[in-house]
């Protein structure tokens, strides 16, 4: 158990029954009345943020995360099969835990957010903030298309997924995409 007096950016703790970080914190002593300490947390599990005021000295629950970075192995109809990459113990994990899982390819690596007590339990599969993929199939571009667009059109890459990129990118170029906003970031 912890109190307020431990809060710091990056705390996990257990808030209402739910794994969450804390964003931002504020102590407050108004001139009148108890002390207090304004708090924005991170739900874990959906990312939602959460604004709770909690007062000076209340007891907390802090709890125990880890990341691990894992390998991507395969899907299949239970989910997404990782590899750890340093002890080789295989897990898998359901599609709904996992973002963005349409840009991750074979051999991608992951980083998985844990929570270790009272039972241990994946939270989050995140990929890296940049992958590089190619354009299996991409429209030829237009000429005279720029007047009144946004000079962007749809591809698909080699997992499936399809992003908006820039007119000059063509069928068989390797680009990186954003993973955070799916967005194109150049071409490699």
């Amino acid at each position: 158990m912890a109190t307020t007096a431990d809060f710091k950016n990056g705390l996990y703790l257990n808030f209402n029954g739910k794994p969450c970080m804390i964003v931002y914190f504020q102590h407050v002593k108004p001139g009148k009345g108890p002390a207090f300490v304004k708090t924005k947390l991170r739900n874990l599990e959906n990312g939602r943020i959460l604004e709770n005021t909690f007062t000076a000295g209340a007891k907390i629950e802090t709890i125990e995360v880890e990341r691990r970075p894992y390998q991507f192995l395969y899907a299949d109809e239970s989910g997404f099969n990782f590899m750890h990459e340093e002890t080789y113990e295989q897990i898998s994990l359901p599609k709904d835990v996992v973002d963005n899982a349409d840009l991750m390819k074979d051999g991608q690596h992951v980083e998985m957010m844990f929570v270790t007590a009272p039972e241990e339990r994946c939270l989050t599969c995140e990929l890296p903030t940049y992958v590089t993929l190619e354009v299996t199939y991409a429209e030829p571009a237009v000429k005279g298309n720029t007047a009144t667009t946004s000079a962007l059109k749809e591809v698909t890459l080699e997992t499936g997924a399809k992003i908006m990129v820039p007119l000059f990118i063509n069928q068989g170029d390797v680009i990186t995409v954003n993973t955070t906003d799916r967005s194109y970031g150049q071409r490699v």
